[in-house]
Formats: C-alpha cells, sequence, structure tokens
C-alpha cells in the first residue's frame, strides 16, 4: 500500500488529496460567507486571532493538496492553472476571494437593498444606500450635457445613420468586403463626421451631407453589381461623381428647393457634453487615427530616408508630449497661427489633437506587427511580381494586424479612457458633466453614485471593445 505523505501531494493518491483538499476549501470559504452575509463565526469558540485567519490557512492547505499537476481532470487542472500554480499564488487567490466575499454584503445593501430610486428631489434619498434619484434626474445631462432638450433628437437621428452606414459591411459577402476597405478608411470618416458635425450644430441646411450619405448608399449596393477587377477603381470614383452629381445637377438650389430646409437651431459645441460627446470624440478619433498611424508605421520602415525621419520625428514627436499639453496648444496656441478671418471649431481641433496623438502610438504597435513577420512574406511576395503597395496591402499588412489585434484594442482603450481630459478646452463629456453636477447646491454630497455610474458605462464600452478583439483575434487565428 502506498504510503500517503500529505506534504507533498502526488498522483498516487489522486483521489485523497482531492476530497481533503476540497473539503478544506469549502470550509475555509463556507466559514468566511457565513460570517459575511449571516454574521455567523463557525471557528468563534477559537481565540480571536486563531479564529480570524483560520480560514486562510485551512483555504492554504486545501488548495496545496489539490497542487496536482496534469492530474487529468479538466477543472482540477483549470484551477490549478488559474489560482493556484504555487504557495504564494494560492495565499494572493485566497485574499482576493475572501476580500469579495466580504464586500458583496455591503455593496448590495448600498446599491439595491437600501437605495432610493423614486422621487425627483434630494429629500427623497431617505435611505443609507445609493442615491439613484439623482441619476434619474440627471440623465439626460450625463447623455446629452447641456443640448437643448427640444434638440436631442437630432444627436439621436445622427447616431442611428452612423449605425447605419457602418453596418453595411457586415451584411456584405467576404469578397466584397474587400472591396469596402477604402470606403470604411477614406470615404465613410468623413462623411459620417460632416454630417453629424452639421447636422448637430444646426443653421441652414441644405442637403449637402445628405447627398453624401446617398452617394455612398448607391455606391455600395451598385457596387455589387461592378465585375472585381473594376472594384478598386470604382469605389474610388464613383462615390465623388455621385454626390457633385447630386448636389450641383439634380438638386441644384437655384432650380429646386428640395434641397434647401428651414433653419434649425444653431447649437455650438461648448453646450455637446455627456456620453454622446464621448462616443463622438472616441469614435471619431479611433477611425481617424488608424490609418495616419498605419501610414506612419510603414514610413518609419521605409528605405526612403526622407519619409523615414519624416516619420520617426513625428511619432516621437508625439509620443514625447504629454495629452493634455497637446489639447491645450490646440485650444489656445494653435488659433494665434491662423488667419484672422479663418476660424476651426475647438472641437474639430480637439478631434484632429487627439487622433495625431493617438496615431503615434497606433503607428508603433502596427510596426511591431510588422517586425515579427519573418522576411520570406516580403521575399515570396516579391517574387510574385507584386509592387511595394500591393505586396504590403494583400500580403503583409493582413498578416501583420492578425499580430497586433491585441495592442491595438489596448491603445483603443486607452483613448476612449482619455476623452475626460477634454475638459481643459471646456468640453464636458460624461465624468465632465458628473463634476459638473456634484457641485449642483441642491444634489452636493451625491458625487459617488456619479462616479459609479460613470464606472459601469466605462466598463461596459471597455469590456465589450475587449470582446470584440478577443472575437477577431479568434476569427483571425492562424498557426505559425
Amino acid at each position: 500500500m502506498n504510503k500517503i505523505n500529505f506534504l507533498s501531494p502526488n498522483k498516487n493518491n489522486l483521489y485523497t488529496y482531492l476530497y481533503v483538499g476540497i473539503f478544506l476549501l469549502f470550509i475555509s470559504i463556507f466559514d468566511v460567507f457565513l460570517n459575511s452575509f449571516f454574521n455567523i463565526n463557525i471557528t468563534s469558540f477559537l481565540p480571536g486571532s486563531i479564529g480570524f485567519i483560520l480560514p486562510l490557512v485551512l483555504g492554504f492547505i486545501g488548495l496545496h493538496f489539490i497542487r496536482i499537476e496534469y492530474s487529468g481532470i479538466k477543472q482540477l487542472d483549470l484551477l490549478n492553472k488559474n489560482i493556484n500554480t504555487s504557495s504564494l499564488n494560492a495565499i494572493l487567490s485566497l485574499f482576493i476571494i475572501f476580500v469579495i466575499i466580504k464586500s458583496i454584503p455591503s455593496v448590495i445593501s448600498w446599491m439595491f437593498l437600501d437605495a432610493n430610486i423614486s422621487g425627483d428631489n434630494k429629500e427623497a434619498c431617505t435611505g443609507s444606500g445609493a442615491c439613484w434619484t439623482y441619476i434619474k434626474i440627471w440623465l439626460k445631462r450625463f447623455i446629452y450635457g447641456m443640448y437643448p432638450n427640444d434638440e436631442q433628437w437630432r444627436i439621436n437621428l445622427s447616431f442611428i445613420a452612423l449605425v447605419f452606414l457602418g453596418s453595411v459591411g457586415y451584411f456584405a459577402t467576404e469578397k466584397f468586403k474587400q472591396y469596402l476597405t477604402l470606403y470604411y478608411v477614406v470615404i465613410y470618416p468623413i462623411i459620417a463626421f460632416l454630417f453629424i458635425f452639421f447636422f448637430i450644430s444646426g443653421g441652414p441646411i441644405f442637403f449637402d451631407f445628405s447627398y453624401g450619405i446617398i452617394a455612398a448608399v448607391i455606391s455600395i449596393i451598385a457596387g455589387f453589381f461592378i465585375p472585381s477587377k473594376y472594384k478598386m477603381y470604382y469605389f474610388l470614383i464613383v462615390p465623388i461623381a455621385l454626390y457633385i452629381l447630386l448636389k450641383y445637377v439634380l438638386f441644384y438650389e437655384e432650380l429646386i428647393e428640395l434641397g434647401k430646409l428651414e433653419a434649425l437651431v444653431w447649437v455650438e459645441t461648448g453646450a455637446w457634453g455627456g456620453l454622446s460627446l464621448t462616443f463622438i470624440v472616441s469614435f471619431f478619433c479611433l477611425i481617424f487615427c488608424f490609418p495616419v498611424g498605419l501610414f506612419l508605421s510603414l514610413g518609419r520602415r521605409s528605405d526612403l530616408p526622407i519619409i523615414k525621419y519624416i516619420s520617426i520625428g513625428f511619432i516621437e514627436f508625439w509620443r514625447g508630449v504629454p495629452l493634455i499639453t497637446v489639447l491645450f496648444m490646440s485650444s489656445v496656441m494653435f488659433p494665434m497661427f491662423l488667419p484672422e478671418d479663418l476660424f476651426i471649431d475647438k472641437l474639430v481641433r480637439v478631434i484632429v489633437a487627439i487622433s495625431l496623438f493617438e496615431a503615434a502610438y497606433v503607428a508603433e504597435v502596427i510596426r511591431g506587427g510588422l517586425q515579427a513577420l519573418p522576411r520570406g512574406q516580403y521575399d515570396a511576395a516579391k517574387s510574385l511580381g507584386m509592387g511595394y503597395w500591393k505586396m504590403h496591402i494583400f500580403v503583409i499588412l493582413p498578416q501583420a494586424l492578425k499580430l497586433v489585434i491585441p495592442g491595438i484594442a489596448n491603445t483603443f482603450l486607452a483613448l476612449v479612457k482619455d476623452t475626460p481630459l477634454i475638459f481643459v478646452v471646456g468640453l464636458l463629456e460624461l465624468v465632465g458633466m458628473l463634476n459638473l453636477a456634484k457641485t449642483n447646491p441642491k444634489w452636493l454630497g451625491f458625487a459617488m453614485e456619479g462616479y459609479v455610474f460613470a464606472a459601469i458605462v466605462f466598463w461596459i464600452i471597455c469590456y465589450a471593445m475587449s470582446r470584440y478583439s478577443y472575437n477577431l483575434e479568434e476569427k483571425y487565428k492562424t498557426e505559425r
């Protein structure tokens, strides 16, 4: 009969160690659970200090017993791989588990059980928990900022149009999606930005940007019937030509009054704010910084000295300057260098500044993917007679971008969480509106609820982006 050495668990007596370890681990977690939720301490008969650390000791011993590598039990191996690789890992894991269990009752009580959501003023918050009435009253401001209530439909309609244009490629075939790249990189960002900016701002509206949307949609639909060898030229020329045709021929303002609408209420960008502004800044900075960063990464690896050193200088300059300084310069210093009769809206300046700043980081991430490719990929593409651009578009970049999806996603997440810094130019996105709301005399003392709300919103945004990047990794995973 094999001797059992509890100090050195092994596979010879697997189930003995497993049963004892699970029992001790269960007892430790169950003791902390009862103490946290029901104020029941099953080790109360022991002295205070011993009873306090006993769950940790029992849990540690339990994890030590089940720390058997490659046991053949899937769940056990998964447990050991994640929280039980070593004694230090086991102690840290137990400590985190215990802290989470201890925190759950108070968090649930504050957020739900003792919380208030009814009423329409501060006096309605009589409980000891969170005052979600504060969030309910300020919700529109947190979403739309100081944008007029009667004009908020314009923001909603703009985002619906944005989602519609952006989702066109989802329903296209895989072969056709390749030809939509030019549309999403060049045409779509410009159309979407101009439409949203001018439609939300208001003022005299001529169908200028509606023409662009119509031209884009018609071009995409007609593109299905264009032979493959002509599609690249088609998407480069036809949408622009169709826009000109719609604007200056079919709906020319002096001939047909259909192209002219009554003036909407002018809303300055200073009134924009809240979560909608967070989405606007984040989204357009994302789609603008990526192509710029892509070209900068190619320029930094170029064999042409002028292009190479200009790219290096650009990247290192923007990486060496804090973002808050960039925003300050775009708001205060940049207008001083413009002619007196030229004015660029501060929101446009902010989007351009953040896009250039983030493009430098995107460039370095993509450059890492380019350097990871073996030299044979370049030689194979050249042996097929491919030129520089054809080689990179069809061979190099698809492989390089697959390798750096996590890095690109991380850069994008950092960009989203950097948007609160635009307060230095007088734009109040979600966090800015929270800071404004907490200073309201009628709602003093409820900053915690606002920050919890912001944390949940940002967590949802970041988690959605991370899951999307993970799905892209799984979709484009290749064996190397």
